[in-house]
């Protein structure tokens, strides 16, 4: 899978609510109202992330979630990684 340029990050990154580019990786953190929203918000992306075959790095601290997007096969940014960040948008604003 081939990887994005810097360019091509930047542009598609703006059309994006959520997410930042940060060290490699794209980056969101989204809190919510308690642990169980965060938890039950976590398991509707699992289920997105498994069905795309493209498992994101997370960590849960009580209402927050962060999400960190690569494909670790490519060594970087790919196609792979905007389909399931812009699936994640779409499930957050659900």
């Amino acid at each position: 899978m081939k990887t994005l340029s810097e360019k091509d990050i930047q542009e598609r990154i703006a059309k994006l609510d959520y997410w930042d580019y940060e060290e490699g990786y794209l980056v969101t953190s989204l809190d919510f109202k308690d642990f169980a929203d965060a938890f039950a918000m976590m398991t509707r992306i699992a289920f997105e992330a498994q069905a795309q075959n493209h498992h994101p790095e997370w960590s849960n601290v009580y209402n927050n979630l962060t999400i960190r997007l690569n494909t670790h096969d490519a060594d970087g940014i790919t196609e792979k990684d905007f389909a399931l960040a812009n699936k994640i948008e779409e499930i957050i604003k659900g």
